[in-house]
């Protein structure tokens, strides 16, 4: 692959043909927020978090193709705001319970609102949505009043797993996930898919039966640093 150079706030890094601005980013050591995105799936754009500004224009860091000479805005107060604002309507559209949740310091939400430091989402009025809970399979249950429409099951039932048991169902606010099947007892869903792995859902949404709350206190994923800090870490090795 051929390198070039472009700048993030200033800060010049190098890109390689191919690569969009998030992998970019992500190579240098510089985190740009996502939740939609995940390593390992197709990129979709559907969050909107990663929201960067090149040449006055908003774009999707993780779709957008990084290019020679690019002058890219990340941390500015004007889209701090945007993905504060995006990321409370995300918990204004659900039901997020962060103290009774088992996702509770594994969920990416929750720590995205801490990163964004957004501790105290009131604006808006809560939609309370009011969603059955599936747990027909032995494995696992689907509570999709958590979902955020990531869309991250999605792609990796389809394009990893080769099963395609998830998708929308739905418009607009009514837009929700579903199984392939009357419910997840009746797809050939399997606690060993990468759809099913902790990894997949941001949130607690897909939840593995009999691992509830087995991570203590302090040993959770975001009681170690703020989201992203696996990336800007790699600035410290460098």
């Amino acid at each position: 692959m051929s390198g070039f150079s472009f700048t993030i706030d200033g800060v010049e890094i190098t890109g390689a043909e191919g690569q969009t601005i998030m992998e970019a980013a992500d190579a240098a050591g510089i985190y740009i927020p996502r939740l939609c995105d995940h390593e390992g799936l197709r990129h979709q754009g559907g969050c909107r978090v990663c929201t960067v500004k090149v040449g006055g224009r908003s774009v999707a860091a993780c779709t957008q193709p990084a290019e020679p000479g690019l002058n890219v805005e990340n941390e500015t107060p004007h889209i701090t705001k945007l993905r504060r604002d995006l990321v409370e309507m995300l918990f204004h559209e659900g039901n997020h319970l962060c103290p009774i949740c088992e996702a509770s310091g594994n969920c990416e939400l929750q720590a995205m609102a801490y990163r964004l430091d957004m501790t105290d989402p009131t604006r808006f009025p809560y939609l309370e949505p009011s969603r059955a809970v599936d747990a027909s399979h032995p494995d696992i249950a689907l509570d999709t009043n958590r979902c955020i429409s990531c869309g991250r099951c999605i792609r990796a039932s389809q394009d990893v797993d080769g099963k395609g048991i998830f998708g929308y169902v739905g418009r607009g606010i009514h837009r929700q996930v579903a199984v392939n099947g009357e419910n997840m007892a009746a797809t050939d869903a399997e606690v060993t898919d990468f759809a099913m792995s902790a990894e997949v859902c941001p949130v607690g949404c897909i939840i593995r039966k009999r691992e509830g709350f087995a991570t203590p206190i302090g040993e959770r994923d975001f009681d170690k640093g703020l989201i992203g800090h696996e990336i800007e870490g790699k600035k410290a090795d460098d």
